[in-house]
């Protein structure tokens, strides 16, 4: 074949290929225009086409719980969660259990906190630990915030203990790790409250069901991390523990962990930060700490004192991610044979001996023991001041742009979403999967889709795409800006990073605070806090992907006589955009989970039907709407990583 051939041959291929997605486009586009002649059959799934996956599941669990017996282990080892709850509720905040020595004077806990801060990473980490518990004490919350703290001591180790023995098995067996893949990839994308109803079908509600749902979510970052980790052992390391003599369990247990130290304590680090969002949406299912308390406030509008619960919540979610962060980064010190014990153990005799004077102080003055909510400090009147200074202020712009947004932005889009054909949209969406990968993309986003319309939740489902759809091209209209004007300046940048950083800490309930306080409860109020969540990604990866683009690259451009904004949409954009796509899907994800526990505040989308679900313990119902929202984030997860792919490889980036 000669090689005018070649070109031809890849020319007709190539347009067939396009041809065929415009036909599969153009099909689907009439199938809209034609929704008020077509079969009512393909306008909404028909009733044959549903298929009863709530009542499958229903019965497996049923099989499960009562044949199998399954009901009386997990009751086993609730009970031994709640032993272990007990115990650390009892030191940290008095509950009247074995061991009955607590609780533990606040001054003992916060002089631990400045002791560890400064011995991880300097002064600076030192204020913001022990400085945090301060913080709760005075404020009055030390009871709520320790029965958060109480969970996460008992629910972090089994989660990290778990992770790390199923990345190790799945280091160890290929066949393994491909049936774990599809696993976590599912897990990580299903919303909190799906792993909430079988918890408590199983367990029923409280602190141990609160633990256990807190438990088994945590688990799949530390599987990933680990598994990573186990890899990116050099073989050269492998190679001197075998000259050493090292049996299979010593090259595990001396080698490859300690090597793959860093990535296993980003695992760390990772399931402590899920324990505290958990923790905090526990609450739904009976478990009391900070997220109880936010939860009533904001039900009440009680801003003031929500600011206060939320300030204590975002300050625990920074403290703990830099606290593993700088565990994570700091290297082990090692000693000259000889040294003394003090020089060795500093760290620990200094914060033993602040314990045991904050210990003796504390008999002597109660302030230092326990501070009661009469001696508390409180924010929450001059906040409520200000608040409803700054509401009254603003209320004409907030009411017309609540009512322009409702009447004339949010209510149109809504209603298009719901009168478009079940057909138009899965041929749009396999018009999307041809045009970016081909057949294989095309059949997964049918597969998808095709799974939500035979859950029987199709226009649940379309008002949740909605929410997500407006709220993330919102968000792509504030956060790629920011992204590009922070990427300019190296200062600039190391700011924006920091404060994406801090905000990934949050717990998703915290970005409620301010969109309620400003449009009250309303699908506005929905929108403003997804908008919130979703533009961290994507200021995030806008930044770090233009700042990866190679400096010859934008040298060669500047010698070429190009302006800097030809530089910017010629040059960096184009070689930054994989990367961007990364934080798209990101926003896509976060915007996903926070559209299901923005229900709280009034939606009717899938959230509100899966809190519903939660309240009736249906685990059926719940699960398949858990696994509706799950499949929306594979399928666009695999179309940005596929086009993703194909961009680099375009770019020659690998």
């Amino acid at each position: 074949m000669t090689d005018q051939t070649m070109i031809l041959a890849g020319k007709s291929h190539s347009w067939t290929r396009a041809k065929t997605g415009w036909a599969i486009f153009a099909a689907a586009c009439l199938l809209a225009v034609g929704n008020s002649v077509l079969p009512a059959g393909l306008v909404r799934p028909p009733e044959w086409l549903v298929l009863p996956f709530a009542d499958w599941i229903n019965a497996v669990f049923a099989f499960v719980r009562d044949d199998l017996g399954l009901l009386y282990l997990t009751r086993a080892f609730a009970g031994g969660v709640e032993w272990l709850l007990d115990v650390t509720a009892n030191l940290l905040y008095g509950k009247n259990r074995w061991p009955r020595i607590g609780p533990i004077p606040w001054t003992v806990i916060a002089s631990i906190g400045f002791v560890i801060g400064y011995a991880l990473q300097g002064w600076r980490l030192s204020l913001l630990t022990g400085g945090t518990f301060v913080w709760i004490a005075v404020m009055g919350q030390w009871k709520w915030a320790m029965e958060t703290l109480s969970v996460i001591v008992v629910a972090a180790p089994f989660s990290i203990l778990f992770g790390l023995v199923m990345g190790i098995l799945a280091w160890r067996s290929k066949t393994f790790e491909k049936v774990m893949n599809p696993i976590l990839n599912i897990a990580q994308s299903l919303p909190h409250f799906a792993y909430m109803i079988p918890v408590v079908v199983f367990i029923g509600v409280g602190p141990k069901a609160g633990a256990i749902v807190t438990i088994i979510f945590s688990v799949p970052p530390m599987i990933r991390m680990s598994l990573l980790g186990l890899r990116k052992v050099p073989h050269e390391v492998i190679e001197s523990g075998h000259m050493c003599g090292s049996t299979r369990w010593q090259l595990l247990r001396h080698v490859r962990i300690p090597t793959a130290r860093t990535e296993i304590l980003v695992g760390v680090n990772q399931v402590i930060m899920q324990c505290l969002a958990m923790v905090v949406l526990a609450s739904f299912i009976g478990m009391p700490g900070l997220g109880q308390k936010l939860l009533q406030l904001l039900q009440a509008l009680k801003i003031g004192r929500s600011v206060e619960i939320g300030i204590t919540i975002v300050l625990l979610a920074v403290m703990l991610d830099r606290c593993t962060k700088a565990w994570a980064t700091k290297q082990p010190e090692h000693f000259e044979k000889g040294t003394s014990f003090a020089v060795r153990n500093k760290f620990l005799l200094l914060g033993a001996g602040l314990s045991l004077a904050c210990l003796v102080l504390a008999q002597f003055i109660p302030l230092l023991d326990q501070i009661g909510r009469r001696d508390a400090f409180t924010i929450s009147k001059p906040i409520d001041a200000v608040a409803d200074w700054f509401i009254v202020l603003i209320d004409p712009v907030t009411q017309w742009l609540r009512w322009f947004l409702i009447t004339w932005v949010l209510i149109p889009i809504r209603d298009a979403f719901l009168w478009m054909p079940y057909a138009a949209v899965l041929a749009l969406l396999a018009a999307a999967g041809w045009a970016i990968g081909g057949l294989r993309s095309a059949l997964v986003c049918l597969g998808f889709f095709g799974l939500i319309a035979m859950s029987g939740w199709w226009d649940r489902a379309m008002i949740t795409v909605y929410t997500v759809v407006v709220a993330v091209s919102i968000a792509t209209v504030i956060g790629f800006p920011l992204g590009i004007w922070g990427s300019f300046h190296e200062k600039r940048a190391a700011l924006a990073l920091l404060i994406c950083d801090t905000l990934q800490t949050f717990p998703s309930f915290i970005y409620l605070i301010p969109v309620v306080m400003l449009f009250g409860v309303n699908d506005v109020a929905v929108i403003g806090a997804v908008v919130l969540f979703a533009a961290v990604p994507l200021v995030r990866y806008t930044i770090e992907g233009l700042r990866q683009v190679p400096e010859t690259l934008i040298e060669a451009a500047d010698m070429s006589g190009a302006t800097r904004a030809q530089t910017l949409w010629k040059v960096r954009l184009p070689m930054a955009l994989p990367t961007i796509m990364v934080g798209v899907n990101q926003s896509v994800m976060f915007s996903l989970f926070m559209v299901i526990i923005a229900a709280f505040i009034g939606t009717q989308d899938l959230g509100q039907e899966m809190q519903r679900a939660l309240s009736s313990t249906d685990v059926g119902k719940g699960l398949v709407l858990g696994l509706a929202v799950a499949f929306m984030g594979l399928m666009v997860d695999h179309l940005v990583t596929t086009w993703a792919k194909t961009k680099k490889e375009a770019l020659g980036l690998e």
